[in-house]
């Protein structure tokens, strides 16, 4: 490796660290892994023709109550559908609030327009990038619902924090584990956390179902809520609470939010397998970010153990590395980026656009309202500009998108760690290679 490290930079001319074929870390990165068993169970559900029916669903949703370790679980159509079905169920309505992360899918926000809430965005945790618990207190108002609080690219939030937050002031907690399903807190599963946990299967989620979502919670009532929003056809025979069983046989939300038993069958033979599927996960990348302990300038986004103990990334979900350019010259990161990829390396999804200076999120009127959809009916001005959420509009810089290993492969993740290592010890030379670039082009 060391010899690899010390010869010129791809980009400059030199030899790439990465030698092996590019389909190797294509496979090795690829996402999700589907067998006979998974097609089998489609298939079976594609030639008895049950797509909206109810049985593999139900066998579904038991199973992942029960590895979760919560009484309930509600099969969707998608994430976005179980995070509106589950913030109505926590009380969501016109000019209600909830405060959720500017760092995040558009998903766990945007669902709360159609239920004619407003959003209120925190700032994230620079080293977890999930919500700061530190950041939520002076952001309620007397219209908070809830607080979403996602488990951004697999890092658990600091739920401790963040449930104390909301128990002062009798707020609900829904956790958004699409990106770290399988995930531990402090020993426990994220999931089964807060008050409810929504997630998508979507395929490159953590855990893969086709384009499916679900559900999580021990409150019965939540439960039968979030089934009365969107799930209109199980109403008659599963709620017992009074005033909606008053309403049964027709979906409250006036959606039609059950999941296709396709994703259902392919969501049963993905989870059989996952947990094996996550501990080779983590030993891959576990090697990866130890082959890269004291490199300069890269650091891992993984729970700290002084701060996070019994603490795990899940599957792994989209994997960051904090970018620090003070120690590597001040190198910009798209000029690292750039290097990677003649190293044999492409460049990996970064973090998500902060949400809170999106046009969608301070300037459209999206039901013809006469106002800005996140204003039209809410009690305050919640819009948030550019300086509101400092941490969240520069983390981009300070942030790199690694690959996502799902196979424990020595030899390629030696390869590319040391794609990593040679580009940061010869950071000062790219920079000033960088510096005559633009001066010859000028």
């Amino acid at each position: 490796m060391e010899n690899v490290i010390d010869q010129p930079l791809a980009l400059l001319g030199g030899p790439r660290a990465v030698t092996l074929a590019a389909s190797r870390l294509e496979a090795a990165c690829h996402w999700p892994i589907v067998g006979e068993e998974d097609e089998r169970a489609v298939i079976d559900v594609m030639r008895a023709g049950t797509f909206s029916a109810l049985d593999v669903t139900r066998r579904f949703e038991a199973e992942m109550a029960r590895w979760h370790g919560v009484s309930h679980a509600l099969g969707t159509c998608n994430g976005a559908t179980a995070a509106q079905q589950a913030m109505w169920a926590a009380g969501l309505g016109k000019g209600d609030e909830i405060i959720c992360p500017s760092i995040a899918y558009w998903a766990s926000a945007l669902p709360a327009f159609a239920l004619r809430a407003t959003v209120v965005f925190a700032d994230i945790d620079p080293e977890s990038l999930c919500l700061d618990p530190r950041d939520i207190e002076h952001r309620i108002g007397p219209r908070t619902k809830a607080i979403m609080a996602v488990h951004y690219r697999g890092h658990p939030c600091d739920m401790d924090a963040i449930l104390a937050v909301a128990r002062r002031h009798r707020l609900k907690v829904i956790e958004d584990i699409s990106h770290a399903v399988g995930a531990m807190y402090k020993s426990r599963k994220v999931g089964a956390l807060g008050d409810v946990a929504v997630m998508s299967l979507a395929g490159g989620k953590s855990l893969a179902a086709g384009e499916a979502g679900m559900m999580l919670t021990d409150n019965r009532e939540l439960y039968e809520r979030a089934m009365a929003f969107g799930a209109y056809e199980r109403t008659k025979d599963e709620l017992s609470t009074d005033y909606l069983v008053r309403a049964a046989g027709l979906p409250q939300g006036g959606i039609m939010g059950r999941m296709n038993q396709t994703c259902a069958a392919m969501g049963r033979a993905q989870l059989k397998h996952y947990p094996a599927r996550m501990a080779e996960i983590h030993r891959a990348m576990s090697r990866f970010w130890d082959m890269l302990r004291h490199v300069p300038g890269i650091v891992p986004h993984r729970p700290s153990p002084s701060r996070y103990p019994d603490t795990t990334m899940g599957g792994w979900t989209e994997p960051l590395a904090h970018y620090v350019p003070t120690e590597l010259s001040g190198l910009p990161a798209a000029r690292f980026v750039e290097a990677l990829a003649a190293e044999g390396i492409p460049p990996c999804r970064g973090v998500s656009f902060p949400l809170h200076l999106h046009p969608l999120l301070n300037e459209t009127d999206i039901y013809r309202e006469g106002r800005p959809t996140r204003i039209a009916s809410a009690t305050r001005d919640v819009r948030q500009p550019r300086g509101s959420l400092p941490v969240s509009e520069r983390i981009a810089e300070q942030t790199l998108g690694v690959p996502g290993f799902k196979h424990d492969d020595p030899e390629l993740i030696a390869q590319c760690a040391a794609a990593i290592r040679k580009v940061a010890v010869q950071a000062e030379h790219l920079l000033q290679s960088q510096i005559v670039e633009s001066s010859a082009r000028s």
